[in-house]
């Protein structure tokens, strides 16, 4: 009997040794946890002993909360992150614990580098869980009734500023246009107007190309094409999205990315006919900015080995298939991209803009992919933001604003290399 309890005391101790809990901060512009949670249960059943403990969180939480844990040596095991590279240096290197790194980078290659620390750096740190793209919404209802063309897939923005503002009219919407309140935005149309945003040594600059944006966009604000509130209704570097004022049929056309097509499946049911259109052409390109959310390992994981082969389940073809088609989400996983997904759960126009940005891929600058990799890109973004607001709102001028973004451009970065 001594022998019985023994060797049960023994066992009990050996399951408790190999028990791993893996914990997983995640936010969800969508249902992007609950699927998550049902892949878990999944994985969970052929690693018996692991659990999955998933931290639902705001988005807000894994901007401002997540990096102060980061610093102070805290944090989960792996979280779903958008500053890719400037969270870098505390992601794990999950090589050891995947199947097959080459699998990983045959299906990965193209945005491996966006989550390494270095440019020398081989190491697998995670994957993006979905490739978004910045790009416009337009409320197709409206320009039926005012009997306005849409511009062709190869318009400018000066085109489809001028054919919103003919709508805006014709329709008594209050304005023609709005674009999210945020750098990461302003960047697409930057691009394509002719900002380089690097040097040749691939430092952050800024030129006539991005002046040409700023210019034009403080002007659009000023003569009302543009709905003021969403820039000048906060303050500093704060982030506002536009989709409420479109959704509210306020304005006629929207800046802002693919990962919103859910909320409006959701938010505007048959209130309009919503559209997503190719991104407006600038004389140098007609990109958006990829971009996405990525699963990452964590330096600060207790099961790191547990972390690694949970990353690679959801990874899987099957199971990165499911979780894309149930998202409403555009695959960075190459062989998927080829193959397409089913989205079973997607209205006919929630398609056809999962369609329209997929397609649009194929037109993003290098300029736009470089910058979305670059680990410092909020040192442009965030200033852009505040100093472009301050234009808007008459405290500068547009030449005050972008000796302004300059200057803090360059404090930024020196801070953020200490």
């Amino acid at each position: 009997m001594r022998h019985s309890i023994l060797f049960g005391a023994l066992m009990a101790l050996a399951t408790t040794a190999t028990a791993a809990d893996i914990r997983v901060m995640c936010y969800q512009d969508g249902i992007e946890c609950d699927v998550t949670a049902e892949l878990a249960k999944r994985f969970e059943a052929q690693n018996p002993g692991t659990k999955v403990i998933l931290d639902v969180v705001p988005y807000k939480t894994i901007v401002e909360q997540l990096p102060v844990q980061l610093a102070a040596g805290q944090g989960p095991d792996i979280a779903r992150v958008t500053d890719l590279g400037g969270l870098s240096k505390y992601y794990l290197d999950i090589t050891p614990h995947v199947k097959d790194a080459r699998y990983w980078e045959a299906n990965f290659g193209a945005t491996l580098p966006w989550l390494r620390p270095t440019a020398a750096d081989k190491g697998i740190y995670g994957f993006m869980s979905q490739l978004t793209m910045t790009g416009p919404y337009i409320n197709k209802t409206l320009f039926d009734q005012a009997k306005v063309p849409l511009p062709g897939p190869k318009a400018t923005w000066d085109q489809w500023i001028d054919a919103t503002r003919k709508v805006a009219k014709a329709t008594q919407t209050p304005s023609a246009m709005a674009w999210d309140r945020s750098g990461h935005r302003f960047a697409g149309p930057a691009i394509s107007n002719g900002a380089r945003i690097f040097d040749a040594k691939g430092e952050l600059v800024l030129d006539d190309g991005y002046k040409t944006t700023v210019a034009k966009f403080v002007g659009w604000n000023k003569d009302g094409t543009m709905l003021k509130e969403v820039w000048a209704g906060s303050g500093g570097s704060t982030y506002a999205d536009s989709i409420g004022e479109f959704k509210n049929g306020r304005v006629v056309m929207v800046l802002s990315g693919s990962w919103q097509i859910n909320r409006l499946q959701k938010d505007i049911g048959n209130a309009f006919d919503w559209v997503a259109v190719p991104n407006p052409c600038g004389p140098a390109a007609c990109t958006g900015i990829p971009g996405g959310a990525a699963w990452v390992a964590l330096k600060t994981a207790k099961s790191p080995k547990e972390a690694g082969m949970f990353l690679d389940f959801m990874a899987q073809e099957a199971n990165y298939a499911e979780f894309a088609g149930r998202t409403n989400n555009i695959p960075a996983h190459a062989g998927l991209a080829k193959k397409g997904v089913n989205y079973p759960g997607a209205t006919p126009g929630a398609r056809a803009a999962l369609g329209t940005f997929s397609a649009g891929v194929a037109e993003l600058s290098p300029v736009a992919y470089q910058f979305q990799g670059y680990k410092y890109n909020r040192a442009i973004m965030l200033p852009t933001v505040t100093r472009v607001t301050q234009a808007i709102v008459g405290e500068m001028s547009v030449d005050e604003a972008m000796t302004k973004i300059a200057a803090d451009m360059g404090d930024a970065v020196k801070q953020a290399q200490k």
